[in-house]
C-alpha cells in the first residue's frame, strides 16, 4: 500500500482577497506570498525612483513623456497574481489605463525594490514570470546594499545590462534620456556646489 501524502493544492484569487490588510499578496506558481509593508528605506527608494521618472515620462515634465508610471500595481497573467513596486507601460502599447481593479497586459518595465525578506522571491519567482510574459526591462533596487541592477529581456531570460552602486548618476534604458541621481534612492542629495 503507497503511503498518503498531503496534497497540495494551487492558491486562487479567493484566498489572495483573504490575506490581511497590512500584507501584500501575490500568488506566484500557484503558491501564495504575503509580504508585509514594506520598510522605510524600500519606500523611499520606490516613491524617489517613481519621482524620477515619473516626472519626465509619465507627466512629460523635462522629459520625452510617453509611459504609464504606477506605483505597486496588481497585475494579472493567467493564475498568477504580481504587485512590482513600480511598473511602466509605453502609452503606444497602453493607450489609456483601463478603470479596473489590475491589469493584464504585461509591462514594459517593472522595478523591484529588494530586500532581505523579499529578494528571493524577487529574483526566482518573479523575474522568470516577467521574462514569460514579455517585460522588456526589469530593475531590482536593494537600498541596503544602495544597488541599482538593470536588466534587459534576452531569449527566454534576463541579461544583466549594468550594476551601478551608491553615489552614481545613471543613464538606465529604458529611461535614458534623463539622468539618475541614486542618491536620491537613498534620501540624499549631492552638496550644492559654490560658485
Amino acid at each position: 500500500m503507497a503511503a498518503s501524502r498531503a496534497i497540495k493544492r494551487r492558491a486562487t484569487y479567493a484566498d489572495l482577497v483573504q490575506v490581511p490588510e497590512p500584507f501584500v499578496a501575490e500568488i506566484l506558481d500557484g503558491d501564495l506570498y504575503a509580504s508585509p509593508r514594506p520598510a522605510v528605506p524600500h519606500s523611499l527608494a520606490a516613491s524617489a525612483l517613481g519621482v524620477e521618472i515619473g516626472g519626465p515620462f509619465h507627466h512629460g515634465r523635462g522629459g520625452p513623456g510617453g509611459w504609464w508610471i504606477l506605483h505597486e500595481p496588481e497585475l494579472h497573467f493567467g493564475e498568477d497574481v504580481l504587485v512590482p513596486d513600480l511598473a511602466g507601460w509605453r502609452r503606444e502599447r497602453l493607450p489609456k489605463l483601463p478603470a479596473a481593479a489590475f491589469l493584464s497586459l504585461a509591462p514594459d518595465w517593472v522595478c523591484e525594490v529588494v530586500s532581505p525578506s523579499t529578494e528571493r522571491i524577487d529574483r526566482a519567482r518573479k523575474l522568470p514570470i516577467y521574462a514569460r510574459e514579455n517585460v522588456r526591462q526589469a530593475w531590482l533596487v536593494n537600498p541596503e546594499a544602495r544597488t541599482l541592477e538593470i536588466y534587459r529581456r534576452s531569449g527566454e531570460g534576463w541579461l544583466l545590462v549594468g550594476t551601478h552602486d551608491g553615489e552614481t548618476i545613471v543613464r538606465a534604458e529604458p529611461f535614458d534620456a534623463i539622468e539618475l541621481d541614486l542618491l536620491s534612492l537613498w534620501g540624499e542629495s549631492r552638496p550644492a556646489r559654490e560658485p
